[in-house]
């Protein structure tokens, strides 16, 4: 199972450099967003100064998604916890997790749907902190997704296909001036 995380750089182009650099960079927190499916990771994530990690639910069995919950925290990390349906959403929240993920992209065909938050978001205790992850492409998105009981947003691809992604998170964050 180990060979999943060696390909993640080959296909994704990321790599424990990247979230080294990243920290050197910046004061906010920094998540390592690869596919953690091993206690291994986890202590590689703490030992490259990240301060999240994601686990996806539907690639992790029960206990194995409590242990590596268990080990973030006594690691001083608080995992993003990531799911797609109410099933995973139940898992999660059995499990402990406290940091809630609803990713918008069904696994099975990739396909984005954001009503795949609005579903969900009333299942997310107001304790735990709710993630919008995936398919958020305006400002008007975010504010519909706040409104709705969301506290934060993943976005990567839109960001990354923009030839300045700089300007393109501007426009996600900043309201369209209006016109008179």
């Amino acid at each position: 199972m180990r060979a999943l995380g060696a390909h993640e750089g080959e296909f994704f182009r990321g790599s424990l450099k990247n979230l080294r650099d990243a920290r050197k960079a910046i004061q906010l927190p920094v998540l390592r967003k690869d596919f953690i499916f091993d206690s291994w990771q986890v202590w590689e994530t703490r030992a490259n100064d990240a301060d999240s990690f994601l686990l996806i639910v539907a690639t992790l069995g029960e206990s194995l998604l409590r242990d590596l919950i268990a080990l973030g925290r006594e690691l001083g990390m608080e995992p993003l916890v990531e799911v797609h349906t109410g099933e995973e959403l139940g898992r999660a929240l059995a499990a402990g997790a406290r940091i809630l993920g609803v990713n918008n992209r069904d696994l099975k065909t990739l396909t984005v749907d954001v009503n795949t938050s609005f579903e969900l978001i009333g299942r997310i205790p107001d304790d735990c902190i709710a993630v919008s992850e995936s398919g958020l492409r305006s400002h008007d998105d975010l504010m519909k997704l706040r409104a709705a009981g969301f506290d934060a947003f993943l976005v990567g691809t839109h960001l990354m296909l923009w030839p300045d992604p700089a300007a393109a998170l501007s426009a996600l964050l900043l309201s369209p001036p209006r016109t008179p």
